[in-house]
């Protein structure tokens, strides 16, 4: 049996972490009450409340389960990563409910306590839909909690853990692999917690470069920081109701862009970068395909956009005509924004023709690099999968050749190409279960086909954020039923931790004593 007092004892200081930065972000929102904001009021003690709340409840539980601390066991790590998750949107989405609750008259999505989840569900899981139909409306302290969910779900609410405590041990490696993104995470040293630590020193380090290079493109510090990031976790929560385009910024664009660039790469290459091993890092099979999707599907969406000759319709208002600068510059965007699975938009892709969608709709499956802050399927396993399907075409008119299976040069075991080629399988097999959930969930009256159920599920299973039709970038998910928003939410967490450590937990077997 799972030791529980052990789950609970960490499942406490989890809370205990996330109340504390509750009330970091509470602060923030006091300076700016300070500074005469009368909006920040019901933030600040929306904010205060549930870091005291989650303080209060982190530390209880904590003092109940303390003991020795032993090693952390296999099974333990795989509900202690699941229940995270779980706890941690439970804990986030709290003071979007109390600060609704605190607005007498006003009639809030956030009034509903399940929207409130959804929402911090997002946010952690990187996925960025939203209930929201005016971000603006939002005081400021709250859109720098919305966006602090994402940054901190970017690389792992565990993988932070893992980096600031040492009494996990060799624990700590389970709950790393457990959470970090990608069919094989590659540590970057050979002791586990100093891996978290380069890998969180190399988040910050392109946390603040983005923030002050917004600063330097006109945005105000606090939307400089909150899209910075929203951008590295490769979220998508943005400050303005019109995303990026809100901006009508060529400059932010481009900054944005390469910093979602620079998120979906395998953070490994970073430290290998550093350290002067730059030839092996352009050598990376995975980096090489991730970025030659991006420059072949980019080309062929602004090309799509050119000959289909529709003016592009700005989220920041009005259109723009399909020039070869203008179908550039917003084909570039959907496409990055797409495949890291970021979800930022500058021009209403749903209503672009049906051969650039198409390539959007293939780019969502397909995401970043594993090691990434991205999501989706990961560019490796896309390239495991299509060299085994070869592989086994030529072993059909060669059948007594073996030619081994490899990328970057290491062959891949068949253990990895089975395990690959399940959790495709299964991930597709999710998708589909969960577009027909959501469209059971969903009454007539709704107007919810089969694109718009689809297309949410993918985008919550694969932490997107904007699919097409009702939940398009111009759109969002305020208008679902709360049965279709749990639903979603589940797809999200399952997502973010690649389906194994969630599917485990309804196994008897998993159980039971060794």
């Amino acid at each position: 049996m799972a030791n529980f007092r052990q789950v609970f004892n960490l499942l406490g200081l989890l809370i205990l972490g996330l109340g504390g930065m509750l009330a970091a972000a509470a602060a923030c929102s006091a300076v700016m009450m300070m500074r005469g904001r009368e909006a920040e009021h019901g933030a600040f003690w929306g904010l205060l409340i549930a870091a005291g709340a989650s303080i209060a409840l982190g530390g209880v539980l904590w003092r109940a389960t303390r003991a020795q601390f032993g090693m952390l066991g296999r099974r333990e790590a795989f509900v202690v990563v699941a229940a995270a998750w779980v706890v941690g949107a439970l804990i986030g989405g709290l003071p979007y409910f109390v600060w609704a609750w605190m607005s007498p008259g006003q009639e809030h999505a956030f009034r509903n306590p399940v929207n409130c989840y959804f929402e911090a569900m997002s946010g952690f899981t990187t996925t960025g839909a939203s209930v929201l139909d005016d971000v603006q409306s939002i005081p400021s302290g709250l859109l720098l909690w919305r966006a602090a969910t994402q940054w901190l779900g970017g690389l792992g609410i565990i993988v932070l853990f893992v980096a600031v405590l040492p009494m996990l041990g060799a624990g700590g490696k389970r709950l790393f692999s457990l959470e970090a993104p990608g069919p094989a995470p590659e540590g970057v040293r050979p002791h586990i917690r100093e891996t978290a630590r380069v890998l969180w020193l190399i988040y910050l380090g392109m946390t603040l470069v983005e923030s002050v290079a917004l600063r330097i493109a006109g945005l105000p510090w606090l939307e400089a920081v909150c899209q910075t990031f929203t951008t590295v976790a490769t979220g998508g929560f943005g400050t303005r109701t019109a995303s990026i385009g809100g901006f009508q910024s060529v400059a932010v664009e481009v900054i944005v862009i390469v910093f979602m660039v620079l998120a979906g790469v395998n953070f490994a290459l970073y430290y290998d970068a550093i350290r002067g091993r730059r030839r092996s890092v352009w050598r990376n099979t995975e980096l090489r395909v991730y970025l030659a999707l991006l420059a072949c599907a980019a080309a062929a969406v602004a090309i799509a956009l050119v000959f289909a000759g529709r003016p592009l319709a700005l989220l920041g208002g009005g259109e723009a005509p399909a020039t070869w600068g203008n179908a550039a510059r917003h084909g570039i965007f959907a496409v990055v924004s797409i495949q890291t699975t970021t979800g930022f938009a500058t021009s209403d892709f749903d209503l672009w023709p049906f051969f650039a969608r198409g390539i959007l709709i293939a780019l969502m499956f397909v995401g970043g690099s594993a090691g990434a802050t991205a999501g989706g399927l990961k560019v490796v396993r896309i390239i495991i999968c299509c060299k085994v399907i070869v592989a086994e075409i030529e072993r059909a008119f060669r059948p007594n050749v073996v030619r081994p299976v490899k990328v970057n040069r290491t062959a891949i075991d068949h253990g990895m190409k089975l395990e690959t080629l399940a959790y495709v399988l299964i991930m597709f097999a999710m998708f589909l279960g969960g577009a027909a959930l959501v469209a059971l969930c969903e009454p007539a009256s709704s107007g919810c086909n089969f694109v718009d159920a689809g297309t949410a599920s993918a985008s919550a299973l694969f932490n997107i954020g904007p699919g097409l039709g009702l939940v398009g970038p111009a759109k969002h998910y305020g208008w679902m039923t709360d049965a279709s928003k749990l639903v979603l939410s589940l797809l999200m967490a399952v997502g973010r931790l690649e389906f194994f450590p969630f599917a485990v937990l309804f196994m008897p077997r998993f159980w039971k004593a060794a």
